[in-house]
């Protein structure tokens, strides 16, 4: 019992700290102003009139769809579909053999091959059709299309489709034939060319041009959902974790207080 207790107060305390991000993004994201790009251009340049060229900074959100940059799209490594985004994931599911009291066990395991973001940037053009480049830095977008959910069996019979064993050796190389290959998942997901996106995040002229990142302190969101979408799930996140730690703490207390006396 007092084991349990204990892990009802970890499990309590990890839902605080997911509580306390859920409602720290929900208050970003209404403090933010939703801004057109013609309006972040005109405060760069009155910033430029006062602090010189290089020194602008805003927080805010943008909205509009997404655009490659002018050396053209991406094309995604396991579909080759057209986007300025893409991830890609491939798992091994592999035999585990064991032997205990001389007598041989066998077990399914899976362990993860390789795994890619695309680190280049993309633009974002407004309702008004006003371009700005978006800096992700490695994260990923809330959300995107899932282009790619296949197995394939060790001996081909799966339904991966075509393509996608040169794919893994041309990716994994020889990891992909270890013995006791029982087969390979591959998944993919891809933010395409005109994909509507909400972006919060820092708006900043250190390139020469307008392009938003991440702030040094605060927020940084790129999704395909809605901003009243995203503050609904944030609300949702907030309310289940603070229901889990009115469940979890007196629970584990009283566990903990019964195993020590039992």
């Amino acid at each position: 019992m007092i084991f349990i207790g204990i892990g009802l107060l970890l499990v309590a305390v990890i839902a605080f700290f997911g509580m306390s991000h859920a409602r720290s993004e929900l208050h970003a994201m209404i403090a933010a102003d939703t801004l057109p790009v013609s309006e972040l251009k005109m405060l760069r340049k009155a910033s430029d009139d006062v602090g010189g060229q290089g020194t602008f900074r805003k927080e805010c959100e943008v909205v509009g769809v997404a655009e490659p940059l002018p050396t053209g799209p991406l094309s995604s490594e396991l579909t080759s579909t057209e986007c300025v985004w893409f991830r890609y994931r491939i798992e091994r599911e592999y035999e585990h053999v064991t032997i205990q009291d001389n007598r041989r066990q066998v077990s399914k395991r899976t362990e993860q091959l390789a795994e890619h973001s695309s680190p280049q940037g993309y633009a974002i053009r407004d309702d008004a059709g006003e371009l700005i480049l978006v800096e992700p830095g490695g994260l990923k977008p809330d959300k995107p299309e899932q282009t790619l959910n296949s197995y394939e069996t060790a001996r081909g019979g799966g339904g991966g489709g075509e393509g996608l064993g040169s794919a893994l050796v041309r990716l994994v190389g020889s990891r992909a034939g270890s013995g006791g290959t029982i087969g390979h998942r591959y998944t993919e997901w891809v933010v395409r060319p005109g994909q509507r996106l909400y972006v919060l995040g820092e708006v900043n002229d250190r390139r020469g041009e307008l392009s938003i990142a991440k702030p040094e302190k605060g927020h940084f969101i790129i999704s395909t959902r809605s901003e009243d979408e995203l503050r609904a799930a944030r609300t949702t996140t907030h309310k289940l974790m603070r229901i889990g730690i009115f469940v979890a703490v007196p629970l584990g207390i009283i566990l903990i207080i019964a195993g020590a006396v039992g």
